[in-house]
C-alpha cells in the first residue's frame, strides 16, 4: 500500500501546505490563509480542516497517512510545545496535542528554520550529506542544524539560532533579541544595509554608486559585482562576521556542508566567495574542507522539512 505524508510551513500570512508520498516526491502544494486573529487560535483547526480536506479529494484514508509534520516561526521542543510564537500571536500551544485530536494522526512538530534545514539536507543544496548547518539570510537571520539525519532543537527548541551568536562589539543598539553585537545585525539584509551606512561614512573619499540613494542588501551585491571598491568593502566585513561564526559552529557539529538560503542568497555564488575566504582563515583545521552551496528550494524548504521530520 502507497504511503503518503503531509508538510506543513506555518509562516505570519500564509500556511503553505504540501502532500508527499514517501519517497519525497511532492504531489500536491496549496496555501490556506493564517487566521492570527484571536491569539492565533484558528490557525490549528484551519490546518486540520484543510487536510481532512485533502484527504478525502484525493480518496485516501487515514491508514495511508505515515503522518503529518508542521513547522512554525517560534521554538519547539522534542514534544511539540510552542513557548511562543510572536508572529502567531500564540503563547504556550502543544501542537503535536491539538492536531492529533483534530485529524487522528501521528503529528510531529519543529521550528521553521531547522525544517528548511532538514528539506535542503534531504531534497535541497545539501542532499545527499547527513551533517549540515544551513543559514537563511532574510530580514534576520535563522538557522538550523542537522546532525546525522536530525535536526537539533535543544532543550528549549532554540538550537540553531545562528543569528544570535555574538560577533562585535561595534555595535551599541540592541539586536530584536534584546542582546548587542549579535550576528544578525551585520550579516543579514538589514545588517548589510548597517554595514554599508557605516563603511560609507568610514570612508567618504572613495567613489562609489551607493552613495546618495535608499540601500539594500540588493544593491550592495550589485554593487559588488560591478566591482565597486566601497561595496567590496563592505562584502569583507560580511563574509569575516559569517565566515567566523560558521567556523565556530563548526568546532561543535563538524558538518559536511553549509547550505546558504533567504531573499540574500538570490545575489548568487558571489555571497560563498567571502564566506568561504574567512571560514576557511578561522575553521579548526578537520573542518576547513567543509563544503559550501546554495539553498534550492526556495519557500518550499519548510514543507519539505516538515515532510521528512514523519519520516
Amino acid at each position: 500500500m502507497k504511503k503518503y505524508c503531509f508538510g506543513i510551513d506555518v509562516g505570519g500570512t500564509t500556511v503553505k501546505c504540501g502532500l508527499f508520498n514517501t519517497d519525497g516526491n511532492l504531489l500536491d502544494k496549496w496555501e490556506i490563509p493564517t487566521r492570527t486573529e484571536e491569539n492565533g487560535i484558528n490557525i490549528l483547526p484551519d490546518i486540520a480542516d484543510s487536510i481532512n480536506k485533502k484527504i478525502e479529494e484525493r480518496g485516501l484514508t487515514k491508514n495511508e497517512i505515515e503522518g503529518i509534520g508542521i513547522d512554525i516561526p517560534g521554538p519547539v521542543n522534542e514534544k511539540g510545545i510552542c513557548s511562543l510564537a510572536v508572529n502567531l500571536h500564540w503563547g504556550q500551544v502543544n501542537i503535536v496535542k491539538e492536531m492529533e485530536k483534530k485529524t487522528g494522526i501521528r503529528t510531529k512538530a519543529l521550528n521553521d528554520a531547522n525544517a528548511a534545514a532538514l528539506g535542503e539536507c534531504w531534497k535541497g543544496g545539501g542532499a545527499g550529506h547527513k551533517n549540515l548547518i544551513m543559514v537563511t539570510l532574510g530580514t534576520g537571520i535563522g538557522g538550523g542544524v542537522v546532525v546525522e539525519g536530525k535536526v537539533i532543537a535543544g532543550a528549549h527548541g532554540s538550537g540553531g539560532e545562528i543569528g544570535h551568536v555574538h560577533v562585535t562589539e561595534e555595535l551599541t543598539e540592541p539586536c530584536n533579541c534584546g542582546n548587542v553585537g549579535c550576528l544578525e545585525q551585520v550579516a543579514s539584509a538589514t545588517g548589510i544595509v548597517r554595514l554599508a551606512k557605516m563603511q560609507l561614512e568610514k570612508d567618504p573619499d572613495t567613489p562609489s554608486v551607493l552613495r546618495g540613494r535608499t540601500l539594500s542588501a540588493k544593491q550592495v551585491w550589485d554593487a559588488v559585482k560591478a566591482g565597486d571598491e566601497v561595496a567590496d568593502a563592505i562584502a569583507e566585513k560580511f563574509g569575516l562576521y559569517l565566515g567566523r561564526a560558521l567556523a565556530a559552529f563548526a568546532c561543535v557539529t563538524d558538518p559536511e556542508i553549509y547550505v546558504i538560503g533567504g531573499g540574500v542568497s538570490k545575489a548568487g555564488p558571489v555571497i560563498l566567495d567571502y564566506v568561504q575566504k574567512y571560514y576557511r582563515q578561522y575553521a579548526f583545521p578537520g573542518c576547513k574542507d567543509a563544503a559550501f552551496a546554495l539553498a534550492t528550494l526556495g519557500n518550499d524548504a519548510g514543507i519539505y522539512g516538515a515532510a521528512k521530520v514523519v519520516l
